[in-house]
Parts: C-alpha cells; sequence; structure tokens
C-alpha cells in the first residue's frame, strides 16, 4: 500500500483478510494489519505477527487508532457444544490497548465477553445479512449505533442464495459453491476477498466506516475523504 502520509494511521490487530481494515480506509484512515496467519488477500500494508507480541514492543510513531479482533471460536455458540480449547485473548488484548493511550476498539461475536459493546448488524447500513457484532470502546471513544430494526426479513437457508421470498444471506461455516461464495461477498462489501472463510468471518466494511468516523475524532483528527 502507498500512505497517505497526510491521513491518521490505524493498526488492524487480528485482521485476517481484511472486511474491517476497508472500512477504517474509508472513513479516512491508513491501516496497518498485522496477523499471525499469512493474508495475501489483505488489501493493506501487512505485517505477520502475533498481536499481542506486536502491541508489547510497542508501535509505529504514526499510530493514531487500534483495532482488535480476537479469535472468536471460544466464544461461539458451536463451542458451548464441542467444547474445543480455543485461546481467551480478549482480557489480554484489552490490557495491552489501555496502554497505549489510544482510542480503540475490540471486535467479536456478541457471547464474548466484552465490556459494555455496541452491537452492529447488517440492515442498520442497509445490508442484506443479519451479521451481530459486538464493538468495545476503549480510549476515549464514543460509538453511537443506528437504529436497530426488527428482523423482519426472511433469510435463505445457508449455502443457498438469497430469493424474493427470502431476501437476506445466511453466511455461514460450510461447502458451499463459488457463486454462493461471491454472493456473500458481494453482500457484505468484501467484493476482493476469494475463499468461503474469508466471507464466513469477515465484519462488513460498513460497521467499521461508522466505526472510523468517531475513531477520528476520539483521536483529536477531522473528518477525511473516503477513499
Amino acid at each position: 500500500m502507498t500512505g497517505h502520509y497526510g491521513r491518521p494511521l490505524l493498526i488492524d490487530l487480528y485482521c485476517c483478510a481484511g472486511g474491517a481494515a476497508a472500512g477504517y480506509r474509508q472513513a479516512g484512515f491508513d491501516v496497518l494489519g498485522v496477523d499471525t496467519d499469512p493474508q495475501p488477500d489483505y488489501p493493506f500494508e501487512f505485517v505477520r505477527a502475533d498481536a499481542i507480541g506486536y502491541l508489547s514492543a510497542g508501535l509505529p510513531r504514526r499510530a493514531a487508532a487500534i483495532h482488535a479482533s480476537p479469535p472468536c471460536q471460544k466464544y461461539t455458540p458451536l463451542n458451548a457444544y464441542n467444547h474445543h480449547d480455543y485461546p481467551d485473548l480478549v482480557a489480554p488484548t484489552r490490557d495491552l490497548l489501555a496502554l497505549t493511550g489510544l482510542p480503540f476498539v475490540i471486535e467479536n461475536v456478541p457471547q464474548a465477553p466484552l465490556d459494555h459493546p455496541v452491537i452492529l448488524c447488517g440492515p442498520m447500513f442497509g445490508l442484506r445479512v443479519y451479521r451481530h457484532r459486538g464493538f468495545e470502546p476503549g480510549g476515549g471513544l464514543v460509538i453511537a449505533p443506528p437504529p436497530h430494526q426488527p428482523h423482519t426479513q426472511r433469510c435463505a437457508r445457508n449455502g443457498y442464495l438469497p430469493t424474493a421470498a427470502r431476501p437476506f444471506m445466511s453466511i455461514h461455516g460450510g461447502k458451499h459453491s463459488q457463486a454462493w461464495q461471491r454472493a456473500a461477498a458481494a453482500t457484505l462489501g468484501t467484493p476482493w476477498m476469494t475463499t468461503i472463510r474469508q466471507v464466513c468471518e469477515a465484519i462488513p466494511p460498513a460497521y467499521t466506516r461508522h466505526i472510523g468516523a468517531a475513531m477520528l475524532t476520539a483521536a483529536g483528527y477531522p473528518a477525511q475523504d473516503a477513499a
């Protein structure tokens, strides 16, 4: 990525394929992604590193805000049945984020141990998917969510394309077709994503574009032109 060095820099921890990053970029940030796994489809500058270690080592001088999406598998309803031993990284991440003095947000599924999270959902932003995600603000960040309307539209079955009778997509894991993957990516606003896993784990950029505007205010920057 070529930086726009008049823009503030947001650090995107546990970044995966960059759904959150795209929203922050649209809001006016440069973005640097950090993940332990290779992310060949990540659309911005990327560093392969452990997020906890990266935070502990100190952030770039330009860093103005931080987004963190610790792995969610430990907190999902499915794990209440399979009882796998997944890492619990919300609290350790929060402790290190608080030490930076920067505005930050921790994103996860609503069942995660977030502190007073704001819950965002697709129809708040005109998206045809019911995808609830919790966002815990910190470091002076205040997030005002749009109205959360009742879920009145019917969803297509997981793995099936939407229809006039069922216009909303169910975007969850499975052995789905390429047509389904492309439709899911378009529904979320992440057309660069190429795998089913990426879209099933993605944060819709519309969510973080909304949060990014509040991030700019909390970090002391004026609103930026989207790009």
